[in-house]
């Protein structure tokens, strides 16, 4: 597997300039709402033609605006998955599978069967989309998709309309009924979970340009950049002042911070995940900040704690200078028995150094 894109795409005021390139054979494209995702994946399967640049999958170059390249949507052997699966609603399971077949009606009738079976569509044939449930619509028009055997599939939020539970089952079957595709999927999401939990290979995107590339679960542990960190979830960050090699001032929390690893030159703020604070009870330790409540939260399964840093009484947003600690459900009983602790310890391995 082999993919590169790098294009420039300018609508209005947005201006979109994308550069990744990835031998996975599943990548992940996370971003929040409006960032390009979407018109990304839609100059890939050509429905978008960038203003320039360069698209190549496998070797084969799908745009190329040096070379006048720009291969037509229908041959470009994409599948694109829509958020609304983009069924006709007029027509059953059947023939919305049989719709993108070329070739002899039986042969035809031959992969519809196959498709059917390997989707676990058998009693919904005769069925129109809209008599399906949300998942066996995603299946359809998977099944669709599969029915063509394109190199490459394009998954544009599939699961964004859905509850949780629901989410989370056809996630998995998802998984399985790819787990023996072996072109190329990518997945377009705003959820770090569902990246996280599908991809190889992450983009973080962030108006308009890729600000992260690589492993998806090296950048989660390494992040790199502020806006990196913030969108996989680091809900602690704050700017900084270099003191030297080892310590470093976290200024919007007031504390001071001594690591054993070299502290980049380079480096302009540090982030902490919410739920990896080590709770310290009596004497304050090293790299520790007092536990001063400034707000509190009880959800199902976590309590959330905004405290107030320590060089300031009011406090601040989470995420931009403010400080948040999560306490996961499985903690609530050592808490009872011993009581808030007194200060929470960044630990070193957990502290991300950004740029």
């Amino acid at each position: 597997m082999n993919l590169t894109v790098d294009i420039k795409k300018s609508i209005g005021d947005f201006h979109m300039d994308v550069r990744f390139r990835s031998k996975a054979s599943r990548i992940g494209i996370l971003g929040a709402s409006g960032c390009g995702k979407s018109m990304t994946l839609k100059a890939i399967a050509g429905i978008e033609i960038p203003d320039a640049g360069e698209i190549v999958i496998n070797g084969q170059e799908f745009y190329h605006s040096g070379h006048k390249v720009n291969i037509r949507p229908q041959k470009r052997n994409i599948g694109y998955l829509f958020q609304n699966y983009a069924l006709f609603p007029t027509m059953t399971v059947e023939k919305n599978i049989e719709a993108g077949l070329k070739g002899r009606k039986r042969e035809r009738q031959k992969r519809v069967d196959e498709m059917i079976r390997v989707f676990r569509l058998d009693g919904f044939r005769d069925r129109l989309p809209g008599e399906l449930s949300g998942g066996q619509q995603q299946r359809a028009a998977l099944a669709r998709i599969m029915a063509y055997e394109p190199d490459v599939i394009l998954l544009d939020e599939p699961f964004s309309a859905l509850d949780m539970s629901l989410k989370d089952r056809l996630q998995q079957e998802l998984a399985e009924m790819l787990s023996d595709y072996r072109g190329i999927v990518i997945l377009v999401s705003h959820s770090r979970d569902e990246i996280y939990r599908f991809s190889e290979d992450l983009i973080i995107m962030d108006r308009g340009s890729a600000v992260a590339f690589g492993n998806t679960k090296e950048i989660f542990a390494n992040p790199g950049t502020k806006e990196a960190a913030r969108l996989t979830g680091c809900g602690n960050i704050s700017k900084i002042r270099r003191i030297d090699a080892h310590r470093i001032e976290a200024i919007d929390w007031g504390v001071e911070i001594t690591l054993i690893r070299e502290i980049p030159k380079n480096i302009s703020y540090v982030g902490y995940r919410q739920h990896d604070f080590l709770p310290v009870w009596g004497e304050r330790k090293e790299n520790c900040v007092r536990l001063r409540i400034a707000g509190y939260a009880e959800l199902p399964f976590e309590k959330k704690f905004y405290l107030t840093p320590e060089n300031g009484e009011s406090p601040q947003i989470p995420g931009d200078g403010g400080l948040c600690w999560f306490l996961l459900k499985e903690q609530w009983g050592m808490m009872k028995e011993r009581g808030l602790p007194d200060y929470l310890q960044f630990q070193e391995e957990q502290l991300l150094l950004l740029s």
